[in-house]
């Protein structure tokens, strides 16, 4: 089920997962510096905010990959499943649940909990730059 097709390039074939797999591991990587830095710039709020964010967006990365991959995938009837509209809205709603009951309790900051949640962002812009060294400077396209 989570097996997807090579896509092919002028380097040969290479596996779309090993684009996910490094869009995760930036995304962890983004949060772990992230909390890592702040207790030494911000009060403790801010980095509980950014670890609950980081948190959230990493269960709401591999929350919204299961759900793609089930939509894409076919059955051995040949059908696709249909989508169920209210799963999406109860990953935003666990989502915003989270974060609203953590303000409440006065536990994170909500900028920095924003933050957190925008890590996916890093990541993109991580692999945006690896794709830019390697067509840029080395030459060459890596996927």
């Amino acid at each position: 089920m989570n097996k997807t097709v090579p896509s092919v390039f002028a380097g040969g074939a290479v596996r779309e997962d090993e684009l996910e797999k490094r869009i995760f591991r930036s995304m962890v990587l983004a949060v772990l510096t992230a909390v890592v830095v702040s207790p030494f710039v911000g009060p403790w709020r801010v980095t509980t905010g950014l670890l609950l964010g980081g948190l959230l967006s990493l269960v709401n990365y591999r929350w919204l990959h299961g759900t793609v991959a089930a939509i894409l995938h076919v059955d051995e009837a040949g059908q696709k499943p249909r989508p169920r509209i209210w799963k999406h809205a109860f990953r935003y709603l666990v989502i915003a649940g989270a974060v609203f009951v953590a303000y409440q309790l006065n536990l994170v900051s909500l900028p920095a909990t924003l933050a957190g949640l925008s890590s996916f962002v890093v990541a993109l812009f991580v692999e945006a730059f690896r794709q830019f060294y390697f067509a840029v400077i080395r030459r060459e396209e890596s996927f």
